[in-house]
């Protein structure tokens, strides 16, 4: 029996070293990345690698204050639109390659990473003393955009500005509905989006019966931050569905900070889906056309029901088979992808996975 489509919301961490690799704890120093690129084991088939002799990312983690070693993690997120869009049942937007220091933190050598460009993540173990930030060649900030490029070339080892971690802050606020200011309970506030695994709910700052929340462990810089909510258009801070544009929020070391939200309901984007076994976990997921950030999720069953936020363009996934996921309407990669545009009239988008790819 098909399942029913079980929400349209994507969850997210409140802080992203689960999704991180784990240090090196029996020697201390260097800690090397994995030798494969990161991936859950349920991401469906699909090509994320290139055929370019891979390069190494060192840097090192310290405190600013003090300059002392920081234990800690840092992921290299891609910059292009197309390689972010790689991402699948419970991962987050941060990257698949990326590294952590060991025991006595300091440095960090991440290896086997394809050529391209990349913003750097960095998240502290300990995030009661330090806050996650993207790296700055001087410095953290909470934006993407703001963060300093790694250029990773074919073979070669390329020096990252040191990471240098400031004591964090906090985000509180509520959540509620436009409609009726009704509270949201069980939504999200975070940094990052993520696309949600079925069995694993924990993503971070969620909101309680009364629609508030409490996001903890962010650098002391402005961040935009993305809020969820079931039956609710996703979306960035000040109501908008382009983070580029979202209204930041100002997060200061040792303070709490308050940021509420209104969540709209948005427009109904539905169609069915033709295929001849669906896996037990299937997804409709809608990332921003134009920065590849993930906007919407929902599972499927024969059908699907999305809810977008206006004003957007967005590629849609459907991770719907046990073979290479298709992107509407009917294409492999996500280069071939059609962009879909939000406007306030529901929109149809139908999936056909019988049959081979078209582009």
């Amino acid at each position: 029996m098909p399942r029913s489509p079980r929400h349209a919301v994507p969850l997210t961490v409140a802080l992203l070293v689960v999704s991180l690799p784990l240090p090196a704890t029996a020697s201390p120093g260097l800690a090397q990345s994995a030798a494969a690129p990161r991936a859950t084991a349920a991401a469906p088939a699909f090509a994320t690698t290139t055929a370019a002799t891979p390069g190494e990312v060192r840097t090192t983690l310290r405190d600013r204050a003090t300059g002392t070693a920081v234990r800690g993690c840092v992921s290299l997120v891609p910059v292009d639109r197309d390689l972010l869009t790689v991402v699948f049942l419970g991962e987050v937007q941060d990257g698949r390659h990326g590294g952590c220091t060991g025991v006595d933190g300091g440095d960090v050598l991440a290896s086997n990473v394809p050529p391209g460009r990349y913003h750097l993540l960095a998240a502290p173990y300990d995030n009661a003393q330090h806050g996650l930030q993207w790296v700055g060649k001087h410095g953290g900030t909470g934006q993407r955009e703001r963060g300093v490029i790694i250029k990773v070339r074919p073979g070669a080892t390329v020096t990252a500005p040191t990471v240098r971690f400031d004591a964090p802050g906090t985000v509180t606020g509520r959540v509620t509905r436009a409609a009726d200011g009704t509270p949201v309970s069980g939504g999200y506030a975070m940094p990052l989006p993520v696309v949600p695994d079925p069995k694993n709910s924990d993503y971070g700052a969620i909101t309680d019966d009364d629609g508030r929340y409490t996001l903890t462990g962010l650098g002391p810089y402005r961040w935009p931050l993305y809020y969820t909510g079931y039956g609710l258009a996703s979306q960035w801070s000040g109501g908008v569905a382009d983070r580029t544009t979202a209204d930041t929020v100002r997060v200061r070391s040792g303070t709490t900070v308050t940021s509420n939200q209104t969540l709209v309901a948005g427009t109904v984007v539905s169609g069915t889906i033709a295929v001849d076994e669906m896996p037990n976990y299937s997804q409709v997921i809608a990332f921003h056309a134009r920065t590849g950030d993930v906007t919407g999720v929902v599972d499927v069953g024969a059908d699907y029901t999305l809810r977008l936020l206006p004003g957007q363009r967005v590629l849609l996934r459907c991770d719907c088979a046990h073979v290479p996921s298709r992107w509407f309407p009917n294409a492999e990669q996500v280069s071939g992808a059609q962009p879909v545009r939000i406007r306030h009239t529901p929109v149809t988008a139908d999936f056909d996975l019988t049959g081979p790819a078209t582009g």
